[in-house]
């Protein structure tokens, strides 16, 4: 599972990692909405330029999606619904006519087979995705262990590692 800078920087990536393939997860707007707005409120000042504790490529990677240098209301539901529409375009657009990319729901019940046929794993019974992010809880991020985690924040003994290009916007 990916973060940022991943959905901002898919096209470096692309590039940086030849025959790789990428997953688009899709959600409904309505559910979508509400999630962002939450999340967008609990990060707003740890993603602010000057002040914030986040890393400066999530900072960038957000604020680029987002607009978040750009709208006074970056959680009003209008201004994130164009975000979303516009991000999905031009993730669609870049990708048009290759076969490296899957868009799945993961509240669907096939999604996992549709992820695991398109990664070329074998298929056992019916699996499906485990809902991990319910109500308030946006992420059990502590709880998940591998040797290339990185924080989120810009400080202490797991400073964010970030891939090594120059994003051109």
């Amino acid at each position: 599972m990916s973060d940022a800078p991943c959905f901002c920087d898919y096209q470096e990536l692309d590039k940086l990692f030849p025959h790789s393939k990428f997953v688009y997860l899709e959600r409904d707007l309505s559910l979508w909405l509400p999630s962002m707005q939450m999340l967008i409120n609990k990060m707003k000042t740890h993603l602010a330029p000057i002040t914030g504790t986040f890393h400066p490529v999530l900072k960038r990677s957000f604020t680029h999606t987002f607009d978040l240098d750009k709208t006074d209301t970056p959680d009003a539901s209008a201004h994130l619904e164009m975000c979303y529409l516009r991000h999905k375009q031009q993730v669609l657009n870049y990708f048009n006519g290759r076969d490296d990319l899957i868009q799945i729901n993961i509240s669907h019940e096939e999604s996992l087979t549709k992820l695991l046929t398109f990664l070329g794993k074998e298929i056992e019974g019916k699996p499906q995705f485990p809902h991990l992010n319910r109500g308030r809880k946006v992420a059990c991020w502590e709880e998940h262990t591998h040797q290339n985690k990185v924080s989120a924040n810009s400080s202490g003994p797991l400073r964010r590692k970030f891939f090594d290009y120059n994003v051109k916007r």
